[in-house]
């Protein structure tokens, strides 16, 4: 992985000092709140409901034990004892004192972290696929790709006050595990006619208020023109963007308004003059980063004891054939390590359990831990033979539970819990959906369903991609629970459809628990996904289930 060269270790400590001034003059009052606003925003500080958050850049998902062990510490030290990984691939403080944030700062730099352009109008924490560099499917590792992206963009002098934030994924496999077609810009490996590797540049992709699905600009584009090709398409957005509503600013809106086509000319121009002003340079630096990026070195020795532990141990059976995917390595799993305990937050984990993490990263797992947009952790590279002693580890930690693509792997915002923007509670409902089917014991039988959960119509929760994405909304003082059905986060994205009316906080476990009960009666066969019965049956016999009183469903 990316290891911070001279540069920039110096480049973050200035900020922190930067910063570490600003702050103090925030305290004394030399600065007022709405002066100090854009200051902290710009180093990751947000001010919440009920205290300061710093939001701590993950880039493209993959830290060190090193790097998971300081969380801890900074979790431990200046906040709760525990942080929050978020659906960008982010870390989250909910509780410091602005005194200690500088300290906080000083201590990610240690280990080559920070938390610049986390917020913002600006180009935020490039995010990749949680497999990248280990998945069987892959074409090529796409991180030092992002890493590009990420040298480029930090403090990059035309692209510091965009019209709204800027959101960047990338995947190197044809199937998408990085939401790419609900970013900003999505880039998907893929080849050409001649095997030859490049990315499909999808732009105008995003949720919030206005979901969208990107929209394809370049079939094929050489990873040699990609840095350019990128710079292009947001320079362009910031000349047309909008700057007189901000819920009309995105990308998305930009390409709606203006057409695809137009937009895809602008960009054909502008990328044809900022092309020669590469001169190659990129692809230099792009050489250096693939050289740090390197394949470990992977064990050559027999796996004699997985299969055998398999069929002594059902619950590790179990974790087995629901956290564990192929990795491109004979004798390897990738591991997904579920922060989804039936009851627990989404995305939480303790400073004892990012210990934990951290040891068989560094012990099993050749350094190497990834954060994933579901709000999970990855260990990428596992052999075989260590998977009963980890197993066992990360059950004495209450880190075992076998959920992973299951019903109670619920991504959820903060909600009105932490959120000053949220309108209603993501986490309890999360909690209650995860317990109760865990009481039912349906989770195996219900199979692979992706339920995502938002607490407001910017929708950080994903719910618009949900297979069942529910959105917390205010009605007269009242929480009140919208359902969509048919979202698809991968290759095959859509939004959801609304089903009709919202439930209230009572109602909407009840009408989860029909739904599904609806779905297991409607398929034809136990392979039968929810998605995929959704598809075949349409959305009429889930909202028959969802509104038994026939009035209600005739009114969605």
């Amino acid at each position: 992985m990316y290891q911070y060269n001279d540069f920039d270790k110096a480049f973050v400590r200035e900020r922190v000092d930067q910063f570490r001034a600003q702050v103090e003059r925030r305290i004394d009052g030399s600065l007022t709140e709405d002066e100090f606003k854009p200051l902290r925003l710009m180093n990751g500080l947000y001010l919440q409901l009920h205290a300061y958050m710093l939001r701590v850049a993950i880039p493209y998902g993959t830290l060190n034990s090193a790097q998971m062990r300081q969380l801890a510490m900074i979790g431990d030290r200046w906040d709760k004892g525990y942080g929050h990984f978020t659906t960008r691939q982010n870390i989250q403080f909910n509780w410091p004192k602005l005194k200690d944030v500088p300290d906080m700062l000083d201590a990610l730099a240690d280990v080559g972290m920070h938390a610049i352009q986390t917020s913002g109008n600006t180009i935020r924490n490039v995010t990749a696929d949680h497999f990248a560099g280990a998945a069987a499917d892959e074409i090529a590792d796409p991180r030092p790709i992002a890493e590009l992206l990420r040298q480029w963009s930090t403090d990059h002098p035309e692209f510091q006050f965009l019209p709204r934030k800027f959101k960047i994924a990338v995947t190197g496999s044809p199937n998408d595990r990085a939401v790419t077609k609900a970013h900003d810009i999505g880039l998907r490996m893929v080849r050409n006619d001649a095997g030859e590797p490049g990315f499909e540049v999808i732009v105008g992709g995003g949720l919030g208020r206005t979901p969208v699905i990107g929209k394809v600009i370049r079939e094929f584009l050489p990873q040699a023109d990609l840095l350019p090709y990128v710079e292009a398409i947001v320079s362009v957005y910031n000349l047309l963007g909008r700057r007189d509503n901000k819920y009309k600013a995105r990308i998305k809106i930009t390409v709606m308004e203006n057409g695809l086509e137009t937009y895809r000319d602008l960009v054909e121009k502008r990328f044809a003059e900022l092309r020669p002003e590469f001169t190659g340079v990129d692809q230099e630096i792009l050489a250096e980063i693939e050289a740090q990026f390197a394949p470990p070195a992977f064990r050559e020795t027999q796996v004699d004891n997985f299969e055998a532990a398999r069929l002594a141990n059902p619950a590790f059976h179990a974790w087995t054939d629901t956290n564990l995917a192929q990795h491109r390595a004979t004798g390897y799993a990738i591991v997904s390590i579920s922060l989804k305990a039936h009851g627990a937050t989404p995305g939480d984990a303790t400073g004892d359990q990012m210990r934990v993490l951290a040891d068989l990263a560094e012990r099993y797992g050749h350094d190497e831990l990834r954060i994933s947009h579901e709000q999970n952790v990855i260990l990428p590279h596992v052999h075989k033979s260590d998977l009963p002693a980890i197993y066992q580890i990360l059950h004495n930690h209450g880190l075992a539970t076998a959920n992973i693509g299951q019903i109670s792997d619920i991504i959820a915002c903060p909600g009105m819990d932490y959120c000053a923007l949220a309108t209603a509670r993501s986490i309890p409902i999360a909690q209650e959906i995860a317990t109760r089917f865990d009481e039912l014991k349906l989770e195996n039988e219900i199979g692979d369903l992706k339920i995502k959960i938002s607490g407001c119509i910017n929708a950080c929760g994903h719910h618009h991609v949900g297979h069942i994405g529910i959105l917390g909304l205010d009605r007269a003082g009242v929480e009140n629970y919208q359902i969509t059905l048919g979202g698809d986060a991968t290759e095959t994205a859509a939004i959801g459809e609304r089903a009709g009316p919202g439930f209230s906080a009572d109602e909407i476990i009840p009408a989860i628990e029909r739904l599904i009960h609806a779905y297991l009666d409607l398929r034809v066969s136990e392979e039968e996904t929810f998605l995929a019965a959704y598809r075949r049956l349409g959305a009429e016999p889930f909202k028959a289930a969802l509104y038994p009183d026939k009035e209600k469903a005739n009114a969605a």
